[in-house]
């Protein structure tokens, strides 16, 4: 997972959203990560408040209401659901998208991440959003996340990285912390038994 905070936890800023948070630092860790992954799992809410576009990496882009951001409808594009979305709308997005849809009501991370691996995508990156990443959470399927943490106290009512109905422990193991200016930038790691 990638994601940037600000020092109070807020997973974005007063303009509803984290890009303009962590700056030249924090936007080479994201190109260095983006590099290294095979796929870039993304929630649709994210995706369009970021301004996603088609990218280098594939987009697998999560939405059980199939409401995937328009400039994300083209070929190299996944659409991650459930097995129970709409079935005219999955009809239509597999027309020009590449469709996963497993799980009744909720989604089937462990079914999906081994169809991403059937397809060669084994390196999965998670940028967001906070329910994504808290279903992630949940389902302990978080190896390692890198941080940014951000010069800003925000205040407000922005959620915090990872948002889910039930609260979990998952210890992690800090791999490293580097300050660049203001910005702190780390990575923290799964211990697996």
């Amino acid at each position: 997972s990638n994601f940037v905070a600000t020092i109070d936890g807020a997973a974005h800023g007063s303009d509803g959203v984290s890009g303009s948070l962590g700056g030249a630092a924090d936007k080479q860790v994201f190109d260095v990560l983006r590099s290294l992954a095979d796929v870039v799992l993304v929630g649709a809410g994210t995706a369009r408040d970021e301004g996603y576009g088609p990218a280098d990496v594939p987009i697998a882009v999560v939405s059980r209401r199939l409401d995937v951001p328009d400039a994300l409808l083209v070929p190299g594009t996944l659409v991650v659901t459930t097995a129970d979305a709409p079935a005219d709308l999955l009809d239509e997005l597999r027309r020009t998208v590449d469709v996963i849809a497993l799980g009744e009501d909720a989604i089937d991370w462990p079914g999906v991440l081994d169809q991403l691996a059937a397809r060669g995508l084994t390196r999965v990156l998670c940028e967001g959003g906070p329910s994504l990443h808290g279903e992630l959470v949940g389902h302990d399927l978080v190896d390692e996340i890198c941080l940014t943490v951000a010069p800003v106290l925000a205040s407000g009512s922005a959620p915090r990285i990872a948002h889910a109905t039930d609260a979990v422990d998952r210890p992690m193991t800090l791999g490293h912390a580097i300050a660049a200016d203001d910005v702190l930038l780390t990575r923290w790691v799964r211990a697996r038994a």
